[in-house]
């Protein structure tokens, strides 16, 4: 038996399973289908909340704490997998200006450099943007990693570490007998185990509902499209009105992202592609002459306020959550693991838990 079963297998449980055996713990990982393949796979891999001067001090904190330490933790999957995550500090453009006078007084706040370009210096940085703004945001430190790299890399690393990972396999229900956690029940069988961490992103209610109390997590849909642009055409991750565009190193361009309540229906649609397709070429007319090489959707975990659960599970001892994190999985995953990490071994936390806690108030 494992010490240590985690449920999921995406960015989250991943990391989460580094920061256990980095500690000497002996992990088994459970993961529906293939690991990172969910939200982890889905997403754009912008290392930062899109306008993080509107998010609660409980996720800056854990994205603060995430984005310092990203950069050696690239270069570690490097050296010990040979996976290239491909992280680059590409900046951020936002280009949405009325959010100015707030984004300044919350970068003072933080300590934290955001500087106001004209329309001059912004046509110097990204000559093919062609939107008709008087200016822009520039947080020059925002990096981006290749998320579909990084899964592969955090996954290669476990099984490097050890870690037992079962795939394709669903968790059925959990197993507690007089108030602490026994393992879980599978499509495959059984699993003992005296401590769980249930990893598992929009589907975590689903699962905990059948014990008790759920924590409020939820599906939201995003879709994205795929240009095969060349590279260098463009420079920066650029921002503008709640749609992004991230470059890759290859020169492929991301359009993201749809916000979308509609369950765990995740399909693609006409609609987003048109609309998404739309907003590039605003943007960044150049896009018109380049094809689109894909289309896709992902389910985001969404909780109130974006902050995710981290920690035990009130009244099952041995049992612990770490799941909720909204849009912000990616930027907050190495910090998320961290501290869980640290409440599941009785170590001293990076942070304060309370605002992660199951009874904490997200309104």
């Amino acid at each position: 038996m494992s010490d240590i079963l985690i449920i999921g297998g995406g960015v989250i449980g991943l990391m989460t399973a580094r920061e256990l055996t980095q500690a000497g713990a002996a992990v088994t990982l459970v993961e529906m289908g293939a690991t990172g393949r969910e939200a982890s796979w889905a997403g754009g891999g912008i290392l930062s909340p899109l306008y993080p001067w509107r998010n609660p001090a409980s996720v800056t904190a854990l994205a603060s704490w995430s984005q310092q330490i990203y950069p050696d933790l690239c270069q570690q999957l490097l050296e010990e997998t040979g996976v290239d995550a491909e992280y680059r500090r590409s900046g951020l453009l936002v280009l949405d200006v009325e959010q100015r006078d707030v984004a300044l007084a919350w970068a003072e706040q933080q300590r934290t450099q955001i500087d106001v370009l004209d329309k001059a210096t912004l046509h110097e940085k990204e000559p093919g943007l062609d939107v008709h703004v008087d200016g822009a945001l520039w947080l020059g430190n925002v990096g981006q990693i290749r998320n579909p790299r990084l899964g592969k890399a955090l996954r290669r690393l476990a099984v490097d570490r050890g870690v037992q990972v079962r795939e394709q396999e669903e968790v059925l229900e959990l197993r507690v007998e007089d108030g602490r956690v026994r393992g879980v029940r599978t499509t495959e069988g059984t699993i003992d185990a005296d401590r769980v961490v249930v990893c598992t992103g929009a589907w975590t209610a689903q699962l905990l509902e059948k014990i008790g109390r759920k924590p409020e997590i939820h599906p939201i849909r995003g879709q994205m499209i795929l240009f095969y642009a060349k590279p260098g055409q463009i420079r920066h991750l650029t921002l503008l009105r709640e749609r992004y565009v991230i470059p890759r190193t290859d020169g492929r361009v991301l359009i993201g992202s749809t916000l979308e309540d509609t369950g765990f229906e995740k399909i693609t649609t006409s609609e987003a592609k048109e609309e998404l397709y739309r907003i590039a070429v605003e943007m960044y007319p150049l896009l018109k002459r380049t094809p689109i090489e894909d289309h896709w959707a992902g389910l985001r975990p969404a909780s109130p306020s974006g902050i995710p659960y981290i920690g035990p599970y009130p009244g099952v001892e041995g049992l612990y959550l770490n799941a909720g994190h909204f849009r912000n999985g990616l930027v907050t995953g190495p910090a998320s693991a961290r501290l869980l990490a640290d409440l599941a071994l009785g170590r001293e936390p990076i942070l304060p838990s309370a605002p992660y806690s199951l009874d904490a108030n997200r309104g």
